[in-house]
């Protein structure tokens, strides 16, 4: 049974625990929930790994497959799992270029958020035999966690 201190702070998330299915339809900052940080004292950093992110290409509409790996050092707040993954699944009909790609996530991850830092990292599977790697960092991209 969830304790008083985790049910206050849940309040204000609508995807947890939700049974909705519908993903949004296109990529949004306000589909990004987030949660009081219980922890905001100390720094401690956060990953989130997605192997199956998915986008079109701007040019052609062919799908670009990518990992996403995402660390953060959060502040007041912390991003609500759920919510990330309702939001990463909208890029599936969305023409981007990779590169937009990236740095979009990472400016909307620190709307929604404000963390102390953040780093995105994209893998991209090759295309013509060439293989990108895009990373983005806030306030600077800088050596991220693991590199």
């Amino acid at each position: 049974m969830a304790s008083k201190s985790d049910r206050k702070a849940a309040e204000g998330l609508k995807l947890l625990g939700a049974g909705t299915q519908i993903l949004p339809a296109q990529p949004a900052v306000s589909t990004l929930e987030t949660f009081a940080n219980a922890h905001a004292a100390r720094d401690y950093w956060i990953r989130f790994e997605s192997l199956d992110f998915t986008s079109l290409c701007p040019i052609t509409g062919q799908p670009d497959f990518a990992k996403l790996i995402i660390d953060y050092i959060p502040d007041k707040l912390c991003i609500e799992t759920k919510s990330l993954k309702f939001y990463l699944a909208s890029y599936r009909d969305t023409r981007s270029f990779n590169e937009e790609v990236v740095n979009r996530v990472m400016t909307d991850l620190v709307t929604a958020c404000k963390p102390r830092q953040l780093f995105v990292h994209g893998e991209f599977a090759p295309r013509g035999g060439i293989r990108v790697s895009v990373e983005a960092g806030y306030p600077k991209c800088g050596a991220r966690p693991g590199a």
